[in-house]
C-alpha cells in the first residue's frame, strides 16, 4: 500500500462510505498479509518505494503464485520475483497474465511504472554492468533486469575481462561516464579492482561462482574483491545480482 491508498482509504472513512471496523482492518492489512506460510510485507512499498521481492528458489509454485498475487493486488510498483524456473512461471503465468519470464535472469516480473524515486532517464543517470566473461551474464541479467524495475537506465558491457584487458581499456569513455558501475567477475575476480582505478563512480563488485576448483565457488573472488586496493569499491554476496542491482539504483537516485 502507497502513501496514495492510505490518503484515499481515510478520505472514504471521513466521508462516511468506509466503517471504522473496515479502515482498521485495511490498514493493519496494510502492514502485511499472513498466508500462513509467508507473511508478505506490503508496506515495504511505503517504506522503500519498491515492493518486496520474492526469492522464488524453494518455493513451491503454489506459494510463490499465492505471494505474487497478493502483492499484484496490494502494490502499484513492479512485482519481482527473483530465482524463478521456468516451470514456476509456466505456473504463474495463466494467473497473472501480466507477468514475463526473463530466461537469463531467471526472474519473473510484472513491470509497472517507475516508482517516484527513480532517477532521471538520461546519461548522467546511467548504471553500467560490466562483466569479466560470457559465463557471468546470468548474475549480470539479475542485476540489470532490477535495476530497469527501478527506473533506471542502464548499459551493460559483457566479457571484457582482464585476460584481455585491452576490451576493457576500450571502454574508458563509457566508463568514466557512468554514475555507478557494477563489476562482475567471478575466478580471481580482478576485474572489480581494474575498473576502481578507472572509474570516479563508485563500484560495487560482484563474485560470481564461475570457476574452476580454486575459485572455491566464488570464494576466492569474493575475498579478492574485498581485498581491492582500489578505492571506492563495495562488495555484495556471491552471485548477488539482485542486491547490487537495488544500492546501484539507490546511488543513482541520489540527488
Amino acid at each position: 500500500m502507497t502513501e496514495r491508498d492510505i490518503r484515499r482509504l481515510l478520505t472514504a472513512y471521513r466521508a462516511g462510505e468506509r466503517s471504522e471496523e473496515e479502515t482498521v482492518a485495511a490498514l493493519a492489512k496494510a502492514s502485511y498479509e499472513n498466508l500462513g506460510f509467508a507473511r508478505v510485507d506490503h508496506s515495504r512499498e511505503l517504506r522503500q518505494g519498491f515492493p518486496e521481492v520474492v526469492y522464488a528458489a524453494g518455493k513451491t509454485k503454489e506459494q510463490l503464485l499465492a505471494i505474487m498475487q497478493s502483492l499484484a493486488a496490494a502494490s502499484d510498483g513492479s512485482i519481482l520475483a527473483t530465482r524463478a524456473s521456468g516451470e514456476q512461471y509456466a505456473f504463474v503465468h495463466p494467473a497473472l497474465p501480466e507477468a514475463r519470464y526473463d530466461e537469463a535472469a531467471h526472474a519473473i516480473y510484472l513491470r509497472r511504472e517507475p516508482p517516484l524515486t527513480a532517477p532521471p532517464q538520461d546519461e548522467s543517470h546511467e548504471i553500467l554492468i560490466i562483466t569479466a566473461g560470457t559465463s557471468d551474464i546470468p548474475v549480470a541479467a539479475e542485476a540489470r533486469l532490477t535495476a530497469e524495475l527501478y527506473g533506471n537506465r542502464v548499459r551493460t558491457l559483457y566479457d571484457c575481462g582482464v585476460a584481455g584487458i585491452h576490451r576493457l581499456l576500450a571502454q574508458e569513455e563509457i566508463i568514466r561516464r557512468a554514475r555507478v558501475i557494477i563489476a562482475i567477475a567471478g575466478m580471481e575476480g580482478a576485474l572489480a579492482s581494474v575498473v576502481g582505478g578507472m572509474a570516479q563512480a563508485p563500484v560495487i563488485a560482484v563474485p560470481t561462482s564461475v570457476g574452476y576448483g580454486a575459485s572455491f565457488s566464488g570464494v576466492t573472488a569474493l575475498l579478492s574483491m574485498l581485498s581491492s586496493c582500489a578505492a571506492g569499491v563495495s562488495v555484495v554476496n556471491i552471485d548477488n545480482g539482485f542486491g547490487a542491482g537495488v544500492l546501484a539504483s539507490k546511488i543513482n537516485a541520489l540527488s
